[in-house]
Order: structure tokens, then sequence, then C-alpha cells
């Protein structure tokens, strides 16, 4: 299991607002939300990131073109696991048009601090997994 120290999250200075974000990461990190297996998932999808070693399972049921439950098991560094219990709870009762249209920027606004270069992938990881699940169960 790969763990980074939950505090190291940035490098740069931080606003008094990003300080508020680095608490809700490291929240997440340490609280993940809807993180647990889905037996009768509709959609499941595996995504690592062998840089970091951050790995996660993605579980999706949807029904009607809905994202009605998104749950996610794995481990990694602070900032992955922190960006896939944000992005589930973002994406919890959404249609897939919307989970489909989410950028990278949109994944960088829930982080709500600075991501450096290297972390980017791990960052990233919760929707490249969810957006290629969806794309591959269609």
């Amino acid at each position: 299991m790969n763990i980074a120290n939950p505090t190291d999250l940035s490098t740069s200075q931080l606003t008094e607002e990003q300080e508020i974000y680095k608490e809700n990461i490291i929240d997440h990190y340490k609280h993940p939300r809807n993180k647990k297996k889905l037996e009768n998932a509709t959609h499941k999808e595996n995504g690592i990131n062998p840089m970091c070693g951050d790995h996660i399972t993605i579980y999706l049921i949807i029904k009607d073109n809905k994202i009605e439950e998104i749950t996610f098991t794995g481990d990694g560094c602070a900032i992955s696991q922190a960006s896939v219990s944000l992005l589930t709870d973002e994406l919890l009762g959404k249609d897939l048009d919307f989970a489909k249209k989410i950028t990278d920027q949109n994944v960088y606004d829930l982080l709500g601090i600075p991501i450096s270069h290297t972390r980017t992938k791990c960052a990233l990881l919760s929707i490249k997994t969810v957006q290629k699940a969806i794309n591959l169960n269609q």
C-alpha cells in the first residue's frame, strides 16, 4: 500500500481558502466516502497509476442513463484517494452525459489546491477510470 504523507499535498504557499480544501482532502483521505465494493455493479473498471502505486476499482449501478450508485475500492496516496472520494460524491445521482463531460480541470477544482506536475496522474486516476468504465460498457 502506498500512503504518502497527507499533509504534504503541495509545495507552494496556500491561501486560506486552499488551506480549507487541504483539510477537506485530508478528511476524504482518512474517511473516504463511498468506499465499498458493489456486488451488483452494472459497470466496473480498474485503474492503476504505476508511477505512484495508486490503484482503484470503480463500481457503478447505472439505470436509465443515470448513476444510481457509485463506489470504489483501492489504496494510494492522499491525492488519489481524496480525488476518487470527492468524485464519487459529485457523480452520485447524475446522468451519464454529465459524467462524460467532466474534465481534468473539474477534478482539480474539486480538490481545490494546486496539484504539482508529479501528482497529476494521482489526481486524475479517478476520472480516467470512471470514464473508461462508462465508455467501455455502453
